[in-house]
């Protein structure tokens, strides 16, 4: 067990004192998960771990800066940290060296310490065979569910630092995973899946989970191919997600830094998107399942606005990033040998008025894409052009059939202002909240 951060704190402030450390910080967390998969009515596997991790960061009288990592919590463990970090402060940067988060102090009005009772194992497992052998048998070309989970996490973290920071909570998460496969003969295997994500397992939604995993792999059994062409494209939440955390560069000030981003520094204010985007990173969004109240540097996490109405308005920062741009930290940073920078939980919604409401019940000839694939490979992040193979639909007056298989390919920041049309239903993905997202056309591959 990680020891109280108060006895941490002390730990700590006794160690550095005996070894002449004066400047310190401290990041770490626990993590308790328990996950479960099935397969064919048997368990296939169960994991349980507990893991706890700790970041010591010091510097020197010359104020350069030494980290350590270390798994063991304990005095002793500490002390070895500290006397570790500080041996290797004196082979640290010597420009742009990180420091404290000029907000690591500042107070959070409400901190999480709630975690929800944990559930034995016997349950997850019976309760995923349940889900696995309910989707078999929603319909005969269902064969398999190759890929299942079922989890639940506890998650405590902390920081403090030797200018009297010092913060820490606690979450839990419970999230269920499936995805199912057919075989019908004569015909290519189809499939699809779905998530849901709580707080605990009793108020996990499984049905929904198993509802939707069954009609998405249902609508892909009657598939045709595709003709090559330009054809309006609708982003399902979780794909237009995906494209865009491939191309975070945009936003992230470190990336802006290294000459690593598609923008520059200068780009604030510039018109990068359609007026009818808007793109926050809103770590305490409501929807936002084990929100963090604070990131690697102790910088509270808050509602950052990345596009407002089209226009570029902020980029991610780190307490270093900050500094360099003249910015205030946004809490997106995390600790260790370097500090990097990273989104939390995207919010896309619409803004402004559009020239006229798109509907899939009369759009004619569109492709509706429900998940995007070969992210690593398709990729081209800092040319901004990506060529992906995908899964979705040709929707026509609201007759939905299945493309045996295509690609869409296309320039990222050329898709952001062709956006014509941002539906005002949200939907929960892993990476955030966001509704689908009309392009008025990208280039469509069929086989």
């Amino acid at each position: 067990m990680i020891p109280s951060i108060e006895e941490l704190a002390n730990y700590a402030q006794e160690n550095a004192k005996k070894l002449g450390i004066t400047k310190y910080d401290i990041y770490g967390s626990t993590v308790d998960d328990t996950s479960v998969q099935v397969d064919s009515g048997e368990p296939k596997q169960v994991k349980a771990s507990n893991r706890s991790g700790v970041t010591v960061r010091v510097w020197n009288e010359k104020n350069t800066m030494g980290v350590t990592s270390t798994t063991d919590v304990d005095p002793k463990g500490l002390e070895l940290a500290l006397k570790t970090a500080y041996e290797a402060s004196f082979f640290g940067v010597k420009e742009n060296v990180p420091d404290f988060s000029p907000e690591a102090t500042k107070p959070i009005e409400k901190v999480p310490h709630d975690k929800a009772e944990q559930a034995p194992v016997s349950e997850l497992i019976e309760k995923l065979l349940l889900a696995e052998k309910e989707l078999l048998n929603i319909h005969p070309a269902i064969t398999s569910v190759p890929y299942n989970g079922l989890a639940q996490r506890d998650i405590d973290r902390f920081y403090l630092n030797s200018a009297g920071a010092m913060r820490k909570e606690s979450h839990s998460v419970a999230s269920v995973y499936l995805y199912s496969k057919t075989e019908e003969e004569g015909k290519k295997p189809r499939s699809a899946g779905a998530y849901r994500v709580k707080e605990s397992l009793a108020d996990l939604d499984i049905a929904g989970c198993i509802q939707e995993t069954a009609d998405k792999t249902i609508s892909h059994l009657k598939y045709e191919k595709i003709q090559t062409g330009k054809y309006q494209v609708v982003f399902s939440p979780e794909a237009f997600l995906n494209l865009l955390g491939a191309f975070s560069n945009l936003f992230n000030a470190q990336n802006i830094l290294d000459n690593q981003s598609l923008s520059k520094a200068d780009d604030i204010g510039k018109q990068i998107a359609s007026p009818l985007l808007s793109v926050y990173d809103d770590a305490l969004h409501p929807a936002n399942i084990g929100a963090e109240t604070f990131d690697g540097e102790g910088t509270p996490t808050r509602q950052v606005k990345l596009i407002e109405k089209g226009v570029l308005s902020n980029f991610l920062h780190s307490a270093g990033t900050a500094k360099r741009l003249n910015a205030q930290p946004t809490g997106n940073a995390s600790i260790g040998a370097k500090v990097s920078v990273s989104p939390n939980f995207y919010h896309v919604f619409a803004a402004g008025t559009p020239e006229q409401e798109l509907s899939l019940e009369t759009a004619e000839n569109v492709v509706l894409i429900d998940d995007v694939h070969a992210l690593h490979a398709g990729v081209q992040s800092l040319q901004g052009s990506f060529s992906l193979p995908f899964d979705g639909w040709l929707v026509n007056k609201g007759e939905k059939v299945s493309i045996e298989s295509g690609t869409v390919a296309g320039d990222f920041l050329e898709l952001l202002k062709s956006i014509v049309y941002v539906e005002k239903e949200p939907e929960l993905t892993p990476g955030g909240v966001c509704p689908r997202i009309w392009v008025s056309e990208l280039s469509i591959t069929g086989e």
